[in-house]
């Protein structure tokens, strides 16, 4: 899963696209409305969803690009609970998918959370099975190496065509050392 343009806004609803980022804040879409806003850095805190992870028994943790990929396979066969109210629903469902995720540091809303987010990217098709961020970095760069060499192209054309020489200044009376 794909998650790197994603980001969760304190204070404002839903999961949101990065357009671009400016010294005080990020401008986002909204993926409902498609409109575009700015987000001040002094009122809100942004939190990239590829920087979440789930804490696990063994110390370590488990990216939520992971725990997605892992509710996208089990779909069929463990079914999102319908009340996500219901925390020992909630648990039993996530245990499926995550089996170690530890019980102490994630609590019943960190899985409400989870479960709402997936539903959300779901619906509007942004989870993509097996897309990771290594292969679409690849292709940005294959895209730079070719707008490189066009500018490299670009230059050596320049280079090629024969440059005017400029007429040379005519020098002033304080240039001379003549003052007047």
């Amino acid at each position: 899963m794909n998650l790197d343009t994603l980001v969760a806004v304190s204070g404002v609803a839903g999961i949101h696209k990065v357009l671009t980022t400016r010294a005080n804040g990020l401008i986002i879409e909204d993926l409902n409305s498609g409109k575009n806003r700015f987000i001040s850095s002094r009122k809100h805190q942004f939190t990239p969803l590829e920087s979440i992870s789930i804490y696990t028994e063994d110390g370590e943790s488990t990216e939520l690009s992971k725990v997605f990929d892992a509710m996208q396979e089990q779909l069929k066969s463990n079914p999102i609970p319908t009340d996500l109210n219901d925390a020992k629903a909630t648990k039993a469902y996530f245990e499926k998918i995550l089996p170690n995720f530890d019980k102490d540091r994630v609590h019943n809303s960190d899985i409400k959370k989870a479960i709402k987010w997936f539903v959300y990217l779901q619906e509007k098709d942004l989870l993509i099975p097996g897309e990771k961020p290594s292969e679409k970095k690849e292709e940005d760069s294959s895209k730079e190496e070719k707008k490189d060499s066009k500018v490299a192209k670009a230059e050596t054309k320049a280079e090629a065509k024969p440059k005017k020489k400029k007429a040379p200044e005519k020098a002033t009376s304080y240039q001379k050392g003549k003052l007047k």
